[in-house]
Parts: C-alpha cells; structure tokens; sequence
C-alpha cells in the first residue's frame, strides 16, 4: 500500500472528508475549504447537512457516488471509531485521523484490522505543497 501522504500527489486521488460542515468555527469547514480550493476531489460526509459549502453533502459512506481513495475523519473519537467499522466493512482501508478524532481505541482499531492509516497529522499541513 502506498503511504496516505502520497496518495495526495496522486491526481485522481479522492477524499471523503467525515465531519465536513458548514459552521465555519469548526475545522470540519477550515479542512473542507482548504482542500477545495487546492483542487482535491472531495465528498463531505455529515448526516445532520444536505450540503457543505455549497456542495452536495452525503450521510453515509454508502451514499457516496463512488468509493474513495483516503477517509479523512475530523469527528470524535467515538464517532471515528464508529465509522472506521463501516469502512473495514466496505474495505476502504486508506485512512487519515486528524488529531482530536483519535484515541487509544481508535488507534489499537486501526492496528488490528490493517488499515493504511496516518493519524495525528493534519492533512492540511500534509498537502500544503498543492495550494
């Protein structure tokens, strides 16, 4: 498998992004925008929104229009670990946890079931290089 970080240089790359929201104090929002304007392929995942920035919002994983590369999880701990059954489930293994949506289960999770994972790392900083 090909290092998280990578896959942001690869130009097909898509990035489901869970928490994606449209309250702006949030870094839902800061995370979403920034990787817009940097061009990434992105689908905002939040049950509570039928859209995020002016884009269609998904409340699923399921509900999204086609699988994608890296999910990127800007939610609680609980809430990551949640939806990190979902994606063992649906085999999308390429993960990023921002720091704030991991803990000690999260991450014992994430070890356990092999996921290609990059936790405590903000994908921002990460994909600075493409902005």
């Amino acid at each position: 498998m090909k290092d998280i970080a990578e896959l942001l240089d690869e130009p097909e790359t898509t990035i489901a992004i869970i928490g994606a929201t449209n309250n702006t104090a949030k870094y839902g929002s800061v995370i979403y925008k920034d990787l817009k304007r940097k061009g990434y392929i992105i689908f905002p995942v939040n049950p509570a929104s039928n859209t995020v920035d002016g884009d269609v919002a998904y409340a699923s994983l399921n509900d999204l229009p086609q699988k994608p590369t890296i999910i990127n999880f800007v939610v609680p701990p609980k809430v990551t670990l949640k939806i990190l059954q979902d994606c063992l489930e649906m085999n999308l293994l390429n993960v990023w946890v921002q720091p704030g949506a991991e803990d000690p289960a999260v991450m014992a999770f994430l070890q356990e079931n092999d996921f290609n994972y990059l936790a405590s790392a903000c994908i921002m900083v990460e994909s600075r290089l493409k902005g």
